[in-house]
């Protein structure tokens, strides 16, 4: 059965409003499934019996599963957390006595600024990859130079969470093997919306996850490549932070939600993501084709790492999110002719990417992102909207 965004649509509470939401990265809205999940978990979280306390550990075993099978692992091998950033702190502290003096990490400027923050101050000595201002893309080749026997951590993201460029994950964590004994780890919040993940194909050691980025609750993961990674830590137990058993709760129905795209989806939740992902990464392909082809054809738009001359020959892998700018109107001006007209983007958070990139210069940049919900005709309407200011 193909892709049948209809059906889907159906699977969203919110989309009946009038409003056309295309702010997937910042706000993403919310499938049913999830509420349901998530006022299910929290009436029985507070029954005061053994049996509650038992549904609670049921609901965040029930969580490491399914974040398991999301990225094909196993559930062992996840730890819950309630951010992102409280994991990457907890991380850098549990590797202490990896880090000795004289050690060394990779970070990117390509990662969200706020976890890089909680890594920076791991090690003396911090390296950074940088992208290609061009395409917004992170050329894996600068690691076999900046990583050496001293490092043992490097931190990348899966996909630019703003720009939609996706990482060569396996090339890059290939090149950090052969250089060091070290820890590649990979946040996969801005890739797991739109593509199959399979830890396997990587080989990467830590995938980090922010379900939240998925439409999701407020609840984060890492997963580790194996047990004897996690005996390395200086207090395993540590490294979890608490974590409501009520918003837990919506998890297993996300990535069920997931896995259930396509109709004939069939067999267990894993063979299920296998085939529905794939689907939905074919359709939002061919939407964010559209997005670039239609929104770049306008003079006077500028979409960061696709506009110029060095980024029109590149063959960059994207997912279905952009940046972008209409040259001589003031970024807030752009979004707020949008939200006139029921369109939610995002106004471009400043991140020294972007502001390498020149959105400081040319006035700030609003970011589109799309979900599995979207249409031909809501990238008509940015489209339409957009060309009223240009």
């Amino acid at each position: 059965m193909a892709y049948d965004v209809a059906i889907v649509r159906g699977r969203y509470g919110s989309l009946g409003d009038g409003w056309t939401y295309l702010n997937a990265h910042d706000r993403p809205q919310l499938p049913v499934r999830v509420s349901g999940g998530v006022n299910k978990a929290f009436r029985a979280a507070p029954t005061p019996t053994f049996g509650a306390h038992t549904q609670a550990e049921d609901t965040l075993a029930q969580a490491r599963e399914a974040i398991a099978d999301l990225v094909g692992s196993t559930p062992e091998l996840v730890v819950l957390g309630a951010s992102l950033e409280g994991l990457y702190a907890a991380l850098a502290r549990e590797m202490h006595s990896m880090l000795r003096h004289g050690s060394s990490i990779v970070l990117s400027h390509q990662d969200s600024p706020r976890l890089s923050r909680a890594l920076e101050g791991v090690a003396t000595d911090v390296r950074w990859a940088h992208p290609d201002l061009g395409t917004g893309e992170l050329p894996a080749f600068q690691f076999s130079e900046i990583i050496d026997s001293t490092t043992r951590l490097v931190s990348i993201p899966a996909a630019h969470e703003l720009l939609g460029t996706v990482t060569p994950v396996r090339e890059i964590v290939e090149r950090a093997h052969q250089r060091a004994r070290l820890w590649v780890l990979v946040d996969v919040s801005a890739y797991a919306p739109y593509k199959l993940i399979d830890v396997d194909d990587w080989d990467a050691d830590i995938l980090a996850i922010d379900l939240a980025q998925m439409g999701g609750p407020e609840v984060s993961a890492l997963i580790f490549r194996t047990n004897r990674m996690l005996g390395r830590l200086d207090n395993p137990e540590a490294l979890a932070s608490r974590v409501s058993a009520g918003l837990a709760g919506g998890v297993a129905p996300l990535v069920d939600h997931y896995a259930n795209l396509v109709d004939d989806a069939s067999g267990t939740r894993r063979d299920r993501l296998r085939y529905s992902l794939p689907q939905l990464d074919n359709y939002l392909h061919s939407l964010g084709r559209d997005l670039t082809f239609f929104l770049g054809a306008l003079p006077s738009v500028h979409i960061f790492g696709v506009s110029g001359e060095v980024a029109a020959g590149a063959q960059a892998d994207r997912t279905a999110r952009i940046s972008f700018a209409v040259k001589g109107v003031p970024a807030e001006t752009v979004q707020g002719r949008l939200l006139d007209n029921g369109l939610f983007t995002a106004l471009t958070p400043h991140t020294p990417l972007l502001r390498d990139m020149g959105a400081e210069e040319i006035g700030g940049a609003v970011t589109v992102s799309l979900a599995p919900f979207n249409t031909n005709h809501d990238i008509d309407h940015l489209t339409r909207v957009v060309a009223s200011l240009a």
